[in-house]
């Protein structure tokens, strides 16, 4: 007995997958959204805040003995710049990253544009990809955008030179340089988390202010978290234990064993939340 043959799907005729909603197309359209012109505006902002900070109320440091890096923060262009990273690298930058990451599918959602998205058609997979890497993209720039105003701004206010350790000593301009750009991309890797805690959130809501917001406020209870001692060593399970060993990079010789861990830990939760990310919006109902 011969089985019917299952009549075979139609695909127009041209249509590729692969192209629909492409990158550079949703990072224009993310790029025009007035929040993420806000969030680049207070990003620029914040180091010429700083800097009218330091020059109302005088050079930072002399009040006690011990010597750390915001107390070097005049010391020239290079030390501002790391001053920056280290004033935001514990909120300031959480927000960009859960609002680039938290807000883009579920805001699509809330318009009712999403099932118009996938009605292009634009495979559910296609279109999550699409996003994550416009939203990892716009927190990396985030991230870029920072020291690079603070680099800026600091020499010339400061001056070009070297970047004066907290330790002691110095690092040529060069080295200094190198240095801050594994401080940037450490903070991005730390900040994974976040960015896939909102990026798993705004898949289940249609609330993009939940996704945020909630990405934000889990982010805040793991710091909290890592502020109880009696946990021991349960905090090295948690990435903000390791959202500062960054600083290990700002030595003489740097080290890597914290940095390592650090990673290891915060890029093992991503894979986890983007895969559940994935999974739980293929079975999801758009169109309700």
């Amino acid at each position: 007995m011969s089985q019917l043959a299952e009549p075979p799907v139609e695909v127009a005729e041209g249509y590729r997958a692969g192209r629909t909603l492409p990158f550079r197309v949703e990072l224009v359209r993310q790029l025009k959204r007035r929040r993420t012109q806000v969030m680049g505006g207070v990003l620029v902002a914040l180091p010429i805040i700083l800097l009218i900070a330091f020059q109302v109320g005088g050079d930072p440091g002399g009040n006690n003995n011990r010597v750390n890096l915001m107390d070097t923060a005049t010391a020239s262009g290079a030390n501002f710049a790391a001053v920056n990273l280290f004033s935001a690298a514990g909120f300031l930058l959480v927000i960009p990253v859960a609002l680039f990451c938290g807000d883009t599918v579920a805001s699509e959602a809330s318009w009712s544009s999403l099932r118009y998205l996938l009605a292009a058609p634009v495979p559910r997979a296609r279109l999550l990809w699409s996003k994550l890497a416009v939203g990892l993209t716009l927190s990396l720039a985030a991230m870029v955008l920072l020291p690079v105003v603070a680099l800026a701004v600091g020499t010339a206010a400061y001056g070009w030179g070297p970047l004066e350790l907290p330790t002691g000593g110095t690092l040529p301009t060069g080295t200094a340089a190198q240095r801050l750009l594994i401080v940037v991309a450490y903070i991005m890797v730390s900040q994974l988390v976040t960015a896939a805690l909102a990026f798993y959130l705004s898949t289940r809501t249609d609330a993009p202010l939940g996704a945020v917001g909630g990405a934000v406020f889990l982010t805040i209870i793991g710091s909290v978290l890592d502020e109880v001692t009696a946990l021991g060593d349960w905090r090295d399970f948690l990435p903000a234990h390791w959202q500062y060993a960054w600083l290990d990079a700002v030595r003489p010789q740097p080290e890597w064993s914290d940095m390592i861990q650090g990673t290891s830990v915060s890029v093992t939760y991503a894979l986890v939340l983007f895969a559940l990310a994935f999974r739980g919006f293929a079975r999801k109902d758009v169109v309700s």
